[in-house]
This record gives C-alpha cells, structure tokens and sequence, in this order.
C-alpha cells in the first residue's frame, strides 16, 4: 500500500470519529475514501471496525440524549433491511456496488435537501409508523451496503424536529446496535482478513482523537449548520463514488 492510500486512510478514520460525535453525514467522505483505497467489499468490513470504536465512543458521551421512544419505531424493520443488504453484497461485484452505494448516497442527499425546502405541516409525515418502518428498512440495507445509514436516520430525525443533541444521542446508540447485528453478517460472507484487522488496530487511534475533535466542534455548532454540514458531506461523497 502506497504512502497517499496510507494518509487517505488516517483522513477517513479521523473523519470517521469526528462523525460519531459532531457531523454524521461527514462519515459519507470516510466511506468514499475506504472504497476508493481498497477494493469496495473489503472497504465496507473494514470501515465496520472503525465505526464501531467511534460508536462506544459516541454512546458513552450521549447516553443521557436517546430517545427510546424513536428507536423501537424503528427497530422491527432493521433486520429485514439488514438481510437484504447481505443478500445483496454476496451478488454484486465491485464496480456495481461502489455505484450502487454513490446513488444510493445522491437519492438520500437531495430527499434531505426536498425535506429542507418542505411545508411547515410536512414534518408531521416523518412520525407516522410507515415513515419509521420505511427508515428501518431502509437504514438496514444501506448500512449493509454501504455502511452509509447515515443519511436515512438524519432524514428521519430531522423530520421528527429533534434537538441536537437528542439527534446525537439517538443516532450514537441506534448505529451502535445496528453496526453490531453486522458483524455476524460481514464474517459470514468472509470480509475480515487478517490485513483489515491489523489496519483496524492502526487506525483506532485516530478514530479516537476524531471523535475527540467531534465533541468539541458539536458544543459549537448551530442546528442549521448541522443540518447543512451533513447534506454537503453526502453530496460529495456521493459524486466521489459515482464518477471513479
């Protein structure tokens, strides 16, 4: 692995921490960097790793912050979702899926750009129980996918009006659940190597000193830039993926 891989690597773990506890749609940029480094299904394995050290992280910090009420609407469809996703990456080669998870990424960045530009009535559509059964599904198979749920949960969060740290708090510890039930599916289909667990080990560091920068950034940053901030991330490594 060549110097500039080794470097783009160390970005993407910091970016991945600094989206636990700030940005989430900044974790879109990691991801991008992942599949463009390594080849796209060793990516979204080792990338796992990575999320789930910055989802302790997140947890521990916004503990007091979940809403439990907004993740048992949403809990019944994430199995089924996270199935379909694993059905899906034991088909699909590199080049569909890198694809894939780009327009996947696009679709969800411009719902979210529709959902900025709504009525005033049209938050009223996200707490209906198909609006959280359609998430959960929705956010099990991208997650699967693409590690990229991100986009789905913030689209329902913010059709919910949830206060920062409220939005933080519940989606630390839906991510942390949902990057968990993964791991059985990822080392069913024989994504951890050896090589990703050593690069994993590496990296945790500076997931570490992400999250760390995250937590100071998110004391700092207002509603509206949060949401602006997640939308722009996922654009970018939306077009990243699609135009490789």
């Amino acid at each position: 692995m060549t110097v500039t891989s080794l470097v783009l690597l160390g970005v993407a773990a910091l970016l991945v921490g600094f989206a636990k506890t700030a940005i989430g749609g900044v974790a879109s940029i990691a991801i991008a960097i992942f599949a463009f480094v390594l080849p796209t299904k060793e990516s979204t394995a080792a990338i796992l790793l990575l999320l789930l050290i910055g989802d302790v992280v997140a947890v521990w910090h916004y503990r007091r912050d979940a809403d439990l009420g907004l993740l048992r609407r949403l809990i019944p469809a994430v199995l089924p979702g996270l199935a379909l996703g694993a059905l899906f990456l034991s088909w699909v080669d590199d080049t569909t899926l890198r694809r894939a998870i780009g327009g996947l990424l696009l679709v969800l960045a411009a719902l979210q750009l529709l959902l900025t530009l709504r009525s005033p009535d049209a938050s009223r559509l996200g707490s209906s129980r198909a609006a959280a059964l359609g998430t959960g599904a929705a956010a099990g198979f991208a997650t699967m996918t693409a590690n990229a749920a991100g986009p789905v949960m913030t689209l329902y969060l913010v059709a919910q009006g949830v206060e920062k740290r409220r939005f933080l708090g519940t989606g630390a510890l839906f991510f942390f659940g949902l990057n968990l039930c993964k791991v059985p599916l990822s080392a069913g289909l024989g994504l951890f190597s050896t090589e990703t667990l050593w690069r994993t080990a590496l990296l945790a560091p500076l997931v570490l000193v992400g999250t760390w920068i995250g937590l100071h950034t998110a004391r700092r940053l207002s509603q509206t830039r949060f949401d602006q901030a997640v939308l722009a991330a996922t654009v970018v490594s939306a077009l990243a993926l699609v135009v490789r």
